[in-house]
Formats: structure tokens, sequence, C-alpha cells
């Protein structure tokens, strides 16, 4: 197996350079602007003329919204080679609990202990309703409730992905939403995947569609003649799926628009190159996935780099890890860990792994990271599978001020307000001096007729 790796090596030393921060930026989420060959000869097969993925999207958003299932059972049939009939698209509870029974039952066991633990941290963290009195008579109350009906994508094209659905489930079910559904591409690594399908049983699903791309995210969000919409769809996916994801939103809520998978390793020789080597491969092998190494060991990163080949040629998918490492990885040099802190804060990273001596003083000085993993025992396939906090993570710079999904996600907060007599008495005067300066007089009479005795007129 050719085990050939041509990695970037970026040499960041000295004042910030522009052309070196451009060269590793355009790696980082250039992803997002490339349209594969095999998607546009898709889109000339079906559309018979070269669209955008927006206008893509947009078209294909549009005739669900018009049509409801003739046009999601023709997309399906078009761009996922699907032959299900409408009545077909919910697989049935017969399949979902014949799956159930037939996965291994140490996987079951495994999938009830994440379940568990990612169950403990999403009601830990989990808003409560709040009460305050800031003076006698009026009192003020923040509560939170959770949504009815969420729906959830599940990618499944080049792998099944059974931790998503613990990802996007456990923290749903934790805020108390009632109605889960899953919509998981009609291949053996989605909606016919028996793993998958059994994750569902497991968490209590039991509505699940055999639809994926942008005419399942619509399907979910407006409805057909078989789908109830939902109020809120969260979950991975292609470009497609991110795209639909954002047209959508307005009709419902969503979760973000994420991008390929990213991770920063930020390490020194305190951790064996073997290590770092394998933290990057990991998320390489997403394929796209971008993997940056960012260190002032320029030894050390030569030991990292050696590694990578080494283990590249060992994994099952290496040729694909290989073309994304090319692609969208990079080893940076940079002159010291504050510089290091400085490129890392910039490219605000999905998974960021501070691998060096003393990690947990790094902490308050990277705050841009979707979910940060801190010394040599904690990978993030730690969080991606089982720690307890959600993988469904902001990327391409959006952990500036985006965040993780998580149980709070779910929840609606909405305000009351109660006030009695004697206190709107003492605020009446407040409201209507505001209420005066922006000419809304019939917002001052409302108050004005509750605290003068002829206020009426």
């Amino acid at each position: 197996m050719d085990s050939s790796l041509a990695l970037v090596q970026i040499d960041a030393r000295g004042p910030l350079q522009q052309e070196a921060w451009s060269r590793l930026w355009k790696r980082w989420v250039g992803e997002g602007q490339v349209v594969s060959q095999r998607s546009r000869d898709l889109t000339m097969a079906v559309f018979g003329e070269p669209l955008s993925p927006q206008q893509v999207v947009e078209r294909i958003c549009g005739e669900v919204r018009r049509e409801g299932s003739e046009a999601l059972v023709r997309y399906s049939q078009k761009l996922d080679r699907s032959d299900r009939p409408v009545d077909q698209i919910r697989v049935p509870i017969d399949r979902l609990r014949e799956a159930h029974r037939g996965v291994d039952p140490e996987f079951l066991q495994t999938v009830r202990r994440i379940r568990d633990r990612l169950m403990v941290f999403q009601k830990a963290i989990l808003h409560q309703d709040v009460v305050v009195e800031p003076e006698p008579g009026l009192r003020l109350q923040q509560r939170y409730r959770p949504l009815e009906r969420v729906g959830i994508c599940v990618p499944g094209g080049a792998a099944a992905y059974p931790s998503t659905v613990l990802m996007a489930a456990v923290p749903a079910k934790a805020a108390g939403v009632k109605e889960l559904v899953v919509m998981a591409p009609p291949t053996p690594f989605g909606a016919d995947n028996l793993h998958v399908l059994a994750t569902c049983v497991e968490l209590g699903i039991e509505e699940v569609y055999a639809m994926g791309g942008a005419q399942g995210v619509a399907a979910l969000a407006y409805g057909t003649d078989r789908i109830r919409p939902v109020d809120m769809i969260v979950g991975p996916g292609n470009q497609f799926v991110a795209l639909a994801k954002k047209e959508v939103f307005g009709q419902v809520a969503i979760d973000s628009i994420a991008g390929p998978s990213e991770v920063v390793v930020l390490a020194d020789s305190s951790t064996p190159p073997d290590y770092a080597a394998a933290d990057l491969l990991a998320q390489a092998e997403h394929a796209p996935g971008a993997s940056v190494l960012i260190s002032w060991e320029p030894s050390w990163m030569e030991e990292v780099s050696q590694s990578l080949r080494r283990q590249l040629a060992k994994l099952d998918r290496s040729e694909v890890t290989r073309q994304s490492l090319e692609s969208y990885g990079a080893l940076v040099l940079v002159d010291d860990l504050q510089q290091a802190c400085q490129w890392t804060n910039r490219l605000a990273p999905e998974h960021l792994h501070v691998a060096t001596g003393d990690p947990q003083s790094l902490v308050g000085l990277l705050p841009h990271a979707g979910a940060t993993f801190l010394g040599p025992f904690a990978p993030v396939a730690l969080g991606d599978y089982a720690a307890g906090p959600s993988h469904v993570l902001p990327t391409g710079g959006t952990a500036r001020w985006a965040s993780g999904l998580s149980s709070n996600h779910f929840l609606r907060s909405s305000s009351v307000i109660a006030c009695d007599e004697l206190a709107l008495q003492r605020i009446g005067p407040e409201i209507e001096r505001l209420a005066t300066v922006e000419g809304l007089t019939a917002h001052r009479q409302s108050v004005t007729i509750r605290t003068q005795p002829h206020g009426g007129g």
C-alpha cells in the first residue's frame, strides 16, 4: 500500500504573516466552496443545467414544499438511487425491532452505558426556571419548556453513524422532547444499517425515515401528507444537507450549518509523537477533515510526520485519509506557546486537542473551540463517542460565536410577569416617560388608566 504523504508545512515564526495565515485559512475552510466532479455530473443529469449547490437546494426545497411526498420520492430516486415507494419511506416498526434483535448484545450494552453517561451530563447542564422579585409586588419568571418535535439528520454515505443518533437524541431527551424523528439516507450505512436502527430502538425512537439530502430536510421542515413537520432539525450532513438546513431556517429551528470536521492539535514533545499523529489521522479519516498540528518544536514535529506515514499505511481508509491530509491538513511551526495560542484562536476549531506539559493552564488562553480536549489521554474520539458533551459542534471558524449542541438547544424560554397595583404605581412614571419620548401615547395611556384616578379621561 502506498504510504507516501505530501504534507503541507507552514513556517509561521516571527510576526503573524498574512501570507502564511491565508494559506492555512484557505485549507481550513476551502471544502465548503468545492463541488466534486461527481456532484457536478449528478446535477447535470438531474436538472439538465450546471446549477450551484445553493440553486440545487433552493429548487429541491421549493418542490418538496409545494408537492410533498411526490417530490420527496422523485428526488430520492434521482439522487439516492432509491426505489422505495412513498408508503415505504418510513422504516416499519417491525424492521426496527428486527434490527435491534439482530445486533450484538455487547453493542447494545455499549449504547446503554454511553446513553446513561451522556444523560448525566446533559441533565446537569440543563437550564432551570428562575424567579426574581426585584422589588415588592413585581414577580418575574424565566421559564424553559422543551420543544415538542425534533428531527435528527444522520449521515450514511461513506460510513454508519449510530454515534450521531446518541449525540443528538440524548440531549433532546434530557431536555424533555417527546417526539424524536430520525432521517437517514436509504443506504447500507443509513436507514438500512442495523446498528443505526438498533440504536434508535434503544433510545425509544420509532419514527425513522429512509430519506437524505435536501429533500429529507425539506420534508421534515415543511411536512408532507405522510410526515408531520418538526419544530427543529439537528445533526450533521454533507454540503447539501447543510445548505438545506440554512434554507428552511425560520420555518424551523436548526442547530448550526456545519462543514467538514476539524481538529487543531496544539502539542509539544511531552506528548508521544504517535499520539499526536493518531489524532490528526482520526480527523482526516472523515474525508474531508481538516487536521492541523501547531507546535514550536521542529524536531518533534518531524517525528510526528514520520509517525503519520507509518500509521497511515495500516489504516482501512488509508487512501481517502491520505488525500484528506494532503488537501486540508498542515503542520504549522510557530515561535512559542503564545503564538501557538494566537493561531489556534484565529482558527477557532471544532475540536482542539491541547497535548502539552500543563494543558489545564492553557484553557483560559484558548476560548475559541467547539470542544477542548486536555492531555495525552483525552483523544477527540472520547468526545466523538462516549464522554458526555455532544459531538455536534461548530465548524469553519464559527466556534468564535457558536456553541456545540446540548440539551439547552431543545428548550425554548419565555418570560412571565406579574405586577400588583402598588408596584405599577411606582414603576408607572418610568413607563409613561419612555412612551412619551417614543410618541406611543396608547402605551402610556394603558398605564395611566391604571395608576391615576381619572387616567381614562
